[in-house]
């Protein structure tokens, strides 16, 4: 078999802790929001109960549900205010973007050590990220310019390309980047996104397990699990052995 030509990664607890940034985001919206407005107070706990793992706007009618705060759909037109859900959703977006924007956002270095190595093997590289946040958090971590590709949830949103688990929007990065998929390697932490890649057919699948579980990430498609990408070198893109790191 040849080598394989094209690293795929994932963004949010892969290449970024980025779930930490929108975690304190969604505390910045709904801690005042609950004040002014008479409820029960935000803790951490709603954003795991509510908000963890939702599109954006189901998080906010989940939490506003929680406190028995029933406001109009409204539309992703809406601006960032208080008088409908997408308005509440756009305003955590307005916050998260002002973060990334004045915080900035440190990859993981295992990752980036990663990327160095494969890309100075002469792998073509690419995101692949559901979030539509993806170039403020590319661009925050200071990695936009290392991605010939980027498939993010604008790209799926324009084109309509189905989300993960379906393997669409990996196969889409491969096309952009005119490797094969039995060619590309797709890295990922969630059980979706190894899911997605099993699916596609790719040559291989990297689970990084930031607290799914190595078991589960294999379960469900990885062909090899490690705790942080900087256990991996280039060799990667020719051993073909996968199994447990």
């Amino acid at each position: 078999m040849s080598d394989l030509r094209a690293v795929l990664f994932d963004l949010d607890g892969v290449l970024t802790p980025t779930a930490e940034v929108h975690m304190r985001a969604w505390e910045r919206l709904f801690a005042p929001y609950a004040q002014a407005h008479g409820l029960e107070p935000y803790t951490a706990s709603d954003y795991f109960a509510h908000i963890d793992g939702k599109p954006r706007y189901d998080g906010v009618a989940t939490f506003l549900a929680s406190r028995g705060v029933d406001l109009p759909r409204g539309t992703a037109a809406d601006a960032p205010g208080e008088d409908t859900v997408c308005a509440l959703g756009n305003r955590k977006d307005e916050i998260v973007n002002r973060m990334f924007d004045q915080e900035g956002i440190d990859p993981y270095p295992g990752s980036v050590r990663f990327l160095d190595a494969v890309t100075a093997a002469g792998a073509h590289v690419a995101v692949v990220s559901s979030s539509r946040n993806t170039p403020a958090v590319l661009a925050a971590a200071g990695l936009a310019h290392r991605f010939e590709v980027v498939v993010d949830g604008n790209v799926a949103a324009r084109e309509h390309i189905a989300g993960k688990p379906a393997p669409d929007t990996y196969v889409r990065a491969a096309e952009l980047l005119g490797v094969p998929v039995a060619q590309a390697v797709v890295v990922e932490d969630a059980i979706s996104g190894v899911q997605a890649g099993a699916a596609g057919g790719f040559g291989l699948v990297l689970g990084v397990d930031r607290g799914v579980g190595a078991d589960a990430l294999r379960a469900h498609g990885a062909d090899r699990v490690v705790a942080d990408l900087g256990e991996l070198d280039a060799a990667v893109l020719t051993r073909r052995d996968g199994g447990a790191a």
